[in-house]
């Protein structure tokens, strides 16, 4: 088959668990579907998969609820390889045939990575257009991305994760000259800890400056996430889906979140 389509790759990635990388990848696709885009998703998370959990429960959800169906993107789940000494290879050569399906199918590709370093991930990383990292608003989620003093608050030196980021960056210049936009999230703020909030947003605006991404706010923890999860859900889906939340002043907040997110991206509902 002749590859017709050029989509825009979003990779969703941070070598910290817990960061709100699933949540993130969840409402960047479903939110591109409302938007009237095909979208492919692709989780190489190979042991943990969170992404094809939200997804298989969205098919069981639709699957009971025909009536009140919601949209679905085109999923690819990487398994883990069980042949030991040719695992990476296999891995990799099964992560490119489903990126050249998804290429030929969708407008954008969103790809969920796991919460630590692999060489899958990696790859994945180097495929990005745009890599999209949540961290929670604190120094130790910081420390993934750079090393801080921890009396004056000032970038000593880039850490493990950003020093990848920058190696696929190379990558991707080498393979096709093509070049990466990276945009750290601000996840989970929170309305406490004032003092702490202000000490790392200066920290980040110190880092972004020296290893160049551009910084956007996030998602704010909410309570709602958590419930939405075992039908495979998302705030989107509310107005249509069978579901026994009512909308609130809440849920009102968190869809603005995604709105400021998606102008940031630079993404406007598809013209016909």
């Amino acid at each position: 088959m002749n590859q017709t389509k050029n989509p825009h790759i979003f990779v969703v990635g941070n070598e910290k668990g817990g960061a709100g990388k699933t949540t993130c990848s969840m409402h960047l696709i479903i939110g591109l579907l409302d938007k009237g885009y095909n979208i492919a998703s692709i989780d190489v998370d190979s042991r943990q998969h969170s992404l094809t959990s939200y997804l298989n429960n969205r098919k069981i959800y639709n699957e009971k609820n025909p009536e009140n169906s919601v949209m679905m993107p085109m999923h690819f789940h990487i398994k883990q390889s069980i042949d030991q000494v040719n695992a990476e290879q296999e891995e990799q050569d099964s992560f490119e045939k489903s990126l050249f399906q998804a290429r030929n199918y969708a407008d954008y590709i969103v790809i969920d990575t796991p919460g630590s370093y692999t060489h899958l991930s990696k790859i994945a990383h180097s495929y990005a257009d745009t890599i999209i990292t949540p961290i929670n608003d604190s120094f130790l989620d910081l420390d993934v991305m750079a090393k801080i003093d921890g009396e004056t608050f000032d970038v000593s030196k880039p850490s493990i994760y950003s020093q990848m980021i920058w190696e696929q960056k190379m990558e991707r210049a080498a393979r096709d000259k093509g070049s990466i936009d990276w945009v750290v999230l601000r996840n989970r703020l929170s309305n406490l800890d004032a003092h702490n909030k202000r000490n790392v947003a200066d920290a980040l605006e110190k880092l972004a400056k020296r290893i160049s991404f551009r910084i956007a706010p996030g998602f704010s923890e909410r309570v709602i996430f958590r419930e939405l999860f075992p039908k495979g859900l998302t705030l989107l889906d509310l107005k249509t889906a069978n579901h026994n939340k009512s909308f609130n002043i809440s849920h009102v907040a968190a869809r603005q979140e995604l709105r400021s997110l998606f102008d940031i991206l630079g993404i406007n509902n598809k013209v016909s």
